[in-house]
């Protein structure tokens, strides 16, 4: 097993695709993401896992269960199961943040170039790991 090992601030930064998984464990999933000016994650509940944020680049609010809290640089964000939420970009830049979900949301590999892209795609995790 070789697991993930790697810069995840540079990685955050580099990345331009909407969602892009670079690791899925069997328990955890490691996605890189980037939100357009004026964009959003859109509105969603995980029912069986939670799901942690971490903010590299940019600015915005995120919004938990109808509580909105303005997010930014270094902030970290923990979503529990069952809590609806979003993510927001009201910056001038794009959001660069990654995500960890706890079980895996979807499938290894996965690139969503734009929010279109991932609203138009059907995939979940599939029971497939990175390793």
């Amino acid at each position: 097993m070789k697991g993930f090992v790697g810069d995840i601030e540079d990685l955050a930064e580099e990345n331009t695709d909407f969602r892009r998984v670079v690791y899925t464990g069997k328990e955890l999933q490691l996605v890189l993401m980037s939100i357009e000016p004026g964009g959003e994650i859109g509105e969603e509940v995980h029912g069986d896992g939670d799901q942690f944020f971490r903010v590299e680049e940019g600015e915005g609010e995120v919004l938990i269960d109808g509580n909105r809290s303005k997010i930014g640089s270094d902030d970290a964000i923990l979503i529990p199961a069952g809590a609806r939420h979003n993510v927001v970009n009201t910056g001038k830049k794009p959001l660069k943040l990654y995500t960890i979900y706890g079980p895996p949301e979807h499938r290894d590999g996965t690139v969503h170039r734009t929010k279109a892209d991932a609203d138009s795609s059907e995939e979940h995790f599939d029971g497939k790991t990175t390793e």
